[in-house]
């Protein structure tokens, strides 16, 4: 009885394995059809859709691709012949103003007794007073120290021209005393500039018996009279 249960219990163990087993089998079976199907599936599809360029392309349709405009800046150090040929010119005309000719031959009739003055013909002799008194106080300074004749005459010259520029009525040349050469010097200078009105030896607040005050007409819309 005993190995008849022994024998049963075997073959139904056995039994349990051999349908595991074909279970198994089974299921790798189907696992292997469906990879199959899947890979097919896909190629299927690889055949139908297009790849991701073709459908970028598709989707752009007839637009033009732009054309790439980077700006490339290159430095060099020289300009364009027109660029230069303005700086020349504007340079040119600049120095030419600035750099009036003031003659040193030229001896004007100045007054040599008591302080140093003059007035243009046609203007108000009341303006010398005026530059005497202060009434006038100077929109540009210009000290002269330390500068020989040429010097003195080119800085003269800037400062003139300046002052249209910058609209400036008085102006205040600080000549010095020392061997009166530039003080003997600038009231001549400033007599030949067609822009020079007047000038006084200047009150002592602003250099007195070292300086001049001079009255500069301007020639535009801003002049302050």
């Amino acid at each position: 009885m005993k190995n008849k249960a022994l024998k049963s219990e075997l073959s139904s163990i056995k039994a349990k394995v051999r349908a595991n087993i074909e279970a198994s089998a089974q299921s790798k079976n189907q696992q292997k059809i469906i990879d199959e199907s899947l890979q097919k599936t896909n190629e299927s599809i690889k055949e139908v859709l297009p790849d991701e360029k073709q459908l970028f392309a598709d989707a752009v349709g007839q637009v033009k691709p732009l054309v790439i405009d980077t700006v490339r800046l290159i430095k060099s150090g020289h300009k364009s012949n027109t660029s230069q040929k303005n700086d020349q010119e504007y340079n040119k005309a600049n120095k030419a103003i600035a750099q009036f000719h003031f003659s040193d031959e030229f001896e004007p009739n100045l007054n040599k007794q008591g302080p140093m003055k003059y007035v243009r013909e046609g203007v108000d002799s009341f303006e010398v007073k005026n530059l005497r008194r202060g009434y006038y106080r100077p929109d540009l300074i210009l000290d002269l120290h330390g500068l020989d004749q040429h010097q003195a005459k080119k800085e003269l010259a800037a400062l003139l021209f300046a002052c249209q520029k910058e609209h400036a009525q008085c102006i205040c040349v600080v000549h010095g005393i020392g061997s009166h050469i530039l003080k003997n010097k600038v009231p001549h200078w400033l007599v030949q500039h067609p822009d020079v009105m007047a000038f006084h030896q200047a009150p002592l607040e602003w250099g007195g018996n070292g300086a001049i005050l001079a009255l500069i007409e301007l020639k535009d819309k801003y002049n302050r009279n």
